[in-house]
Parts: structure tokens; sequence; C-alpha cells
């Protein structure tokens, strides 16, 4: 398990900087950045997650996004009994996917790489909310 950090080595970010930059482009002027690359190196069936708080009556735009094309990198968002919510393995892997929240929930967010498209990367999340 690989907690995802929102900083790290240069060497690292140098890695995940065009992959960042494409995931970016997730989050659309509709929705407003919390500001954090969540990024962390995978290999094989390792597991990258962090934990999150979303309030309700918000919608977020969560991004996720590995590689050199989309849908390399899958999420899974689970509640605090580890019931999955959302897995975006579920819609082809989308590199993005709008929650909308009627209840405040704190949650955890899990990644890791397609093990039929990718057997290592960098894996970048991003998270916004609706304006």
């Amino acid at each position: 398990m690989i907690t995802l950090a929102s900083g790290f080595g240069a060497q690292a970010q140098d890695l995940c900087q065009s992959i960042a930059a494409r995931c970016e482009k997730h989050i659309t002027n509709q929705y407003i950045p919390d500001g954090q690359f969540y990024r962390a190196l995978l290999q094989g069936d390792e597991q990258a997650e962090f934990n999150l708080t979303l309030f309700g009556g918000t919608t977020y735009r969560v991004a996720a996004c590995s590689g050199e094309t989309d849908g390399i990198l899958i999420f899974n968002v689970l509640d605090k009994d580890n019931n999955v919510l959302f897995s975006n393995k579920d819609q082809g892997n989308a590199p993005y996917w709008d929650l909308a929240v009627t209840n405040t929930i704190d949650v955890k967010v899990e990644a890791g790489l397609d093990p039929s498209k990718a057997g290592s990367g960098c894996a970048v999340m991003l998270i916004g909310f609706k304006k």
C-alpha cells in the first residue's frame, strides 16, 4: 500500500509532470481545484490511497491519470466500511468522474494501474469541486 502524497522528490516530479498536465485538463473551468496534485509511483498491483471528507450538497470531480494516455489508472471511492461507492473500472477506466454528494461523508480513494495496460508508472489524481 502506498499513500498518495502531494509532493515528493524532484526526479519523481519530472516523471509525473506531463501526466499531471494532462490530468489537470480534466478539471475544467466549471470546477475549483483543491490545490493538491496527489502523486505516487506504482508498480504491479500496488495501490495508492488517500482520505477525504466530501461535503454534502457539493459535486466533486475526481481526475486520475497515468501513462501516456487516459484509461490506465483505476480508482475507487470507498466509504468508512470499505464499501465501494464508485469505481471507474465500471466505466471503462474513465479518466475522471463527477460525484454528487448529498450528505457529508468521509471516504478513501484508492488508485492502481490497470494490469492489462501498465506494469508500473506514475499515478496522478486531482480533485475539484463544482463552482
